[in-house]
């Protein structure tokens, strides 16, 4: 059964249940799929290498991914120019382990089982690449915290402050 996302914001949830079989898959969500979720994509699948399934989807995917967020990808050396903003479908959700919200609001579903985390961040969309990278830089961090925790079968975290919810 699917419902639209509440307001998860500093609600505690109990972390997900551990990775036993395979790895571990991430789906990063935001509005258009063509900033913010698809750098989070790129750094993530250039850490983790093959130990982690990595996806990315819109609620309104654009046409193209951002530019400034091509750019800036490329200057710490991951190419995202290649990538294509997708839509984000239930069967996404459901074959993912961790749902990492970033702006897409009440469009994203919640299922059971599944642990969602929601970044806020700046949009980069309509931003030249100076503006896009201390997004970009804030994005490094919040994944490789994220890989940290997935890697050690520990639950993920948000922000300080800001604990995930499973959805139940």
């Amino acid at each position: 059964m699917t419902s639209k996302r509440p307001n998860t914001k500093g609600r505690v949830g109990s972390g997900p249940e551990p990775v036993t079989a395979g790895r571990p898959s991430v789906l990063f969500v935001c509005v258009h799929n063509a900033g913010r979720s698809q750098m989070a994509a790129g750094f993530l699948a250039a850490l983790a290498g093959n130990a982690v399934e990595v996806r990315s989807a819109g609620s309104l995917p654009a046409d193209t991914v951002n530019p400034a967020a091509v750019e800036a990808m490329r200057e710490v050396g991951i190419d995202i120019a290649h990538q294509h903003p997708k839509v984000l479908t239930t069967d996404t959700v459901e074959a993912s382990d961790v749902v990492v919200t970033m702006g897409c609001g009440d469009a994203c579903l919640i299922f059971p089982g599944k642990t969602y985390l929601d970044w806020e961040l700046d949009d980069p969309a309509g931003k030249g690449v100076e503006a896009v990278r201390p997004i970009r830089d804030d994005i490094r961090g919040r994944v490789q915290a994220l890989l940290e925790q997935l890697l050690d079968n520990s639950p993920p975290v948000g922000r300080p402050g800001q604990q995930p919810t499973t959805a139940t």
